[in-house]
């Protein structure tokens, strides 16, 4: 696992939806401890030094909340459309009687998702507000993704739309 450490060359960048105008934006906080500033509207969050532990990321830089799960730092609609396109040469192969095409196209691909997964760094992704936090020091205690964990906050979410609109 790749861990990044604050007084590396890279600069944390932070992509999140602006809790107060609800545009998705993103923002390079510089030192790393910075406020976090949505660039369309006059909200920011400086609370910094909080958000660490040392040099490790403990908390969402937008939300402050301590649950972040580590992501590979990899678009997910790419990863879709290079599975898709595995499977439509692979397939295309097939319809032509190569079968050795076909398997050799399926683990070329699969090889390159290999070498993709392995050179890849990690980003932490905040569960309550889906904050990316990308090249930023991170520990390698922070968990992978967890179904239960993103399903309470969801229904959290939910319950809180669901009380908002009653009040209303």
């Amino acid at each position: 696992m790749t861990v990044c450490r604050l007084n590396e060359t890279f600069v944390m960048q932070i992509i999140f939806e602006c809790p107060v105008c609800q545009k998705r934006g993103s923002c390079t906080p510089q030192p790393a401890q910075a406020a976090v500033r949505c660039e369309f509207c006059e909200w920011s969050r400086d609370e910094g030094a909080e958000d660490f532990d040392g040099e490790y990321c403990k908390r969402c830089r937008v939300c402050g909340c301590s649950d972040l799960w580590r992501q590979k730092d990899f678009p997910p609609g790419l990863g879709l459309a290079f599975v898709g396109l595995g499977g439509l040469l692979s397939t295309i192969a097939w319809a032509k009687h190569e079968p050795n095409w076909a398997l050799g196209i399926l683990m070329g691909f699969a090889l390159i998702d290999l070498l993709l997964y392995t050179f890849m760094s990690d980003m932490l992704v905040c569960y309550r507000c889906r904050a990316r936090h990308r090249k930023t020091a991170m520990q390698n205690e922070h968990p992978a993704f967890n179904l239960e964990v993103s399903e309470r906050y969801i229904q959290m979410k939910k319950r809180q739309d669901e009380a908002e609109q009653a009040r209303k």
